[in-house]
């Protein structure tokens, strides 16, 4: 099974913002940008990226391990998925290997604050305010050796939980990798929250990948193994359909999909259409991790 483009989102999601952000998540944003504005990093670069309303967010998603439908995750996965307690298990070409508890995994670094664009390969996008952890502050601990070259990650992958694996939408279960050097870079983040609370287990609780430059099918949700590969590693819709979705995926309007164009989006609450940024609009800070490559090659 392919991935289609979405349907238009439904009416009753194209609002204004306001109306979904009581006053714990207004400060929450307000607080979201205040740290990334000081900080300088995951800042989106227009004035006029406000966040997505906290409803959309969260009832507008891609989770195929519970179902193919846009609003299936927010119906299907509360409920069902247990996010507690947690594991995550870390090997391969690393000197500290093993499975640790989430709390323990994340405790000893700071969270953070970071607003984002996520951008989907199907041609719509949204901005959060997301919370979690510098993702090379975590992979750091457990001592990756020369050999490693990629970092895989693979998602909870359970039918008496996740009813959508028991379809063959793809290979189960879900698989995704990034280079270490991307891995390791400042913008990419380990999720656990987003507007100020809790990951919802629809968006990917309780630990979930989060690469702004990339399409979102990317950042990996409800995580529970990180391996370090001397090999790149074999991602799940590069599996499906290959000449449709290659592993590094980053946003790139002069790059189309094979079946729709890459070059606008419709960034979700509006009704007029963005032109697509390179790199999702982070391309001061990544261009640099891919010098010298043929993105129309390496897609």
């Amino acid at each position: 099974m392919l991935i289609r483009p979405a349907a238009d989102i439904r009416p009753s999601e194209i609002t204004d913002h306001a109306v979904y952000l009581d006053r714990r998540r207004f400060l929450a944003v307000g607080a979201a940008l205040g740290t990334v504005l000081a900080a300088g990093k995951g800042m989106a670069a227009t004035s006029d990226d406000a966040p997505t309303p906290f409803e959309a967010v969260t009832t507008y998603n891609n989770y195929y391990e519970f179902g193919t439908a846009k609003e299936d995750p927010a119906v299907t996965a509360p409920g069902r998925l247990k996010v507690s307690p947690w594991s995550v298990t870390v090997d391969g070409e690393c000197g500290r290997p093993g499975t640790i508890g989430l709390e323990d995994l994340i405790k000893p670094v700071t969270q953070e604050d970071r607003l984002y664009r996520l951008r989907c390969v199907e041609g719509w996008s949204m901005v959060i305010p997301w919370q979690g952890v510098p993702l090379a502050a975590v992979l750091k601990r457990f001592e990756p050796n020369s050999k490693a070259k990629y970092v895989e990650f693979t998602t909870l992958a359970d039918k008496a939980q996740m009813p959508g694996i028991r379809v063959a939408v793809l290979d189960w279960p879900y698989v995704e990798g990034l280079r270490l050097d991307e891995a390791m870079h400042p913008l990419t983040l380990l999720a656990t929250g987003l507007y100020g609370q809790a990951l919802l287990p629809q968006n990917g609780a309780p630990l979930r990948l989060v690469v702004p430059w990339k399409y979102g099918f990317k950042s990996i949700k409800s995580i529970v193994r990180i391996r370090f590969s001397e090999t790149q590693p074999l991602n799940s819709w590069q599996k499906a359909n290959r000449r449709e979705y290659g592993f590094y995926s980053n946003v790139n309007p002069e790059v189309d999909h094979p079946r729709w164009s890459q070059a606008s989006e419709r960034r979700i609450g509006e009704f007029r259409r963005r032109k697509t940024l390179m790199f999702n609009g982070y391309a001061d800070q990544v261009a640099g991790l891919y010098a010298g490559m043929d993105l129309r090659a390496d897609y």
